[in-house]
């Protein structure tokens, strides 16, 4: 089988001589390092298809780090370990980068060998962002070629490295998104699955994007609630804030200006338990002084900024709404709003229309309220007109938004009849993947246990990710 790169992957290689074959894969182990806590580092390259049907066309590059302690107890030595996939949220997030291990890699790496996964798309695999994407055409063109970034390409890759590692089957730890793609993994590749632990990240099986976005809007309006009944004091300096934005004249790092769906956005810091004081923390230095009067401080616009740029991540806009995208057929055509929606299986930015359609949502909306409440994953269609990173992708963008023609992220029937051992933490006052919807899907997934909890937010794996991994692990029999 022949396999050529696409254009612009400087990394990307067709068959060199340390290059083993497994199927459809090529691997090219590349250096091994060791961090200062003994914790030994691999780099490995994989060249995939781009399109899984059509394993003879162009190939990509996916790169995956593994992560292995020195010592585990009683698990014997490193390289005869069993293997651990880290499936990362998103979309497009590159898989994690540790200087030392912590947390849920420093427990899971006592019994495992941790493959630490760049998504297609992302980190040091092929990218697709707006220096690259140019080079395969037009947007129509580049919406045809980020149809295979989504969960069902990523989860193929993952069972073609597998296999080009010569491993049997493989334990997945998927966060959020990760989750989504554990869904996947589970409906198409079953067998690739020793078990698989989900941590906030069971998406809905079937239905609109409308479903998601209708619940999250509603969980992150209580958590508004909440914030501001912690540091009541907030709400003056955010409408401050908002005043300032409206005034314009306020620009973040990169130059663009700070509107007030911008500064909605810092509602990304209500996903977590601790993240929630770094928000109030922030306000708490969102004006200065100056010799003009107050404005904002450059230590607010920056940490706004870091919250709005998707400079490092762009297929998180591009991609987001695609994520819940399914054919017609799954139900993806008609909307929870009542009557048929888009009247088709587009996305249409969901969110959006529901808060610009929606009275009751009156309260997030900056054309409706003076003071509008903090948003958190939704996206919106100004978001590549003002970020600077995404102006290039906005036509490819909007292409993916009016797509119709979408395949099947799972297979439910397959999910069905599940035999793979699957345990999921399901938060419940998680503003990003709902609760209810959540556990929807777990009832309709043969043998998956269920821990839910009010403890942790949506990053409880990165708040005690030791604690809940073990937990999950426990429930799997391990």
């Amino acid at each position: 089988m022949e396999l050529t790169t696409v254009p612009g992957d400087p990394r990307g290689f067709a068959a060199p001589a340390d290059v083993v074959r497994s199927g459809a894969a090529a691997h090219r182990p590349g250096t091994t390092s060791e961090l200062l806590d003994g914790t030994r580092v691999t780099d490995h390259w994989f060249t995939v298809p781009l399109d899984h049907a059509r394993p003879e066309g162009p190939g990509i590059t996916v790169y995956a780090r593994e992560y292995g302690a020195a010592t585990g107890p009683g698990s014997g030595p490193v390289a005869e370990r069993p293997w651990m996939l880290f499936l990362q949220g998103g979309p497009g997030g590159k898989g994690v980068r540790q200087a030392r291990l912590g947390g849920w890699m420093k427990e899971a790496a006592k019994h495992f060998r941790i493959l630490m996964l760049d998504q297609r798309g992302t980190g040091l695999s092929t990218p697709a962002n707006r220096q690259t994407l140019p080079a395969v055409g037009n947007a129509e063109e580049q919406a045809e070629y980020l149809v295979h970034f989504r969960a069902p390409s990523i989860v193929q890759d993952a069972e073609l490295i597998r296999l080009a590692l010569a491993t049997g089957p493989w334990t997945v730890l998927g966060q959020s998104f990760g989750g989504f793609c554990a869904l996947s993994y589970l409906s198409w590749h079953p067998e690739g699955l020793e078990r698989a632990l989900i941590t906030g990240g069971l998406a809905p099986l079937d239905g609109h994007a409308e479903r998601v976005y209708r619940a999250t809007f509603g969980r992150m309006r209580v958590r508004n609630e909440e914030y501001f009944a912690r540091y009541p004091e907030d709400r003056e300096v955010l409408s401050r804030v908002y005043a300032a934005a409206r005034a314009g004249g306020e620009q973040l790092p990169d130059g663009s200006p700070v509107t007030v769906g911008r500064v909605q956005m810092l509602g990304m810091y209500l996903g977590g338990n601790t993240r929630m004081d770094l928000l109030h923390c922030l306000l708490q230095e969102a004006f200065v002084e100056t010799p003009d009067g107050p404005r904002l401080s450059d230590a607010f616009l920056h940490g706004l900024y870091q919250q709005v740029s998707r400079a490092a991540n762009p297929l998180y806009l591009v991609m987001h709404e695609s994520i819940y995208a399914q054919p017609a057929e799954y139900g993806a055509a008609t909307s929870p709003t009542g009557g048929s929606g888009t009247g088709s299986a587009a996305t249409a930015w969901a969110a959006q229309r529901l808060v610009e359609g929606s009275p009751h949502l009156a309260d997030f909306d900056p054309a409706r309220s003076r003071e509008p409440l903090l948003t958190g994953e939704m996206v919106f269609d100004w978001y590549p007109e003002l970020d600077p990173a995404l102006a290039p992708l906005a036509p490819v963008t909007e292409a993916l938004a009016r797509r119709t023609d979408w395949a099947p992220l799972y297979d439910r029937e397959q999910l069905a009849a599940n035999t793979v051992p699957v345990a999921a933490a399901v938060y419940t006052h998680d503003v990003y993947v709902d609760r209810d919807l959540s556990l929807e899907t777990a009832s309709r997934v043969a043998g998956l246990q269920v821990w839910e909890t009010d403890e942790y937010h949506h990053d409880g794996l990165g708040d005690d990710g030791a604690a809940i991994l073990r937990r999950l692990l426990g429930m799997t029999g391990h």
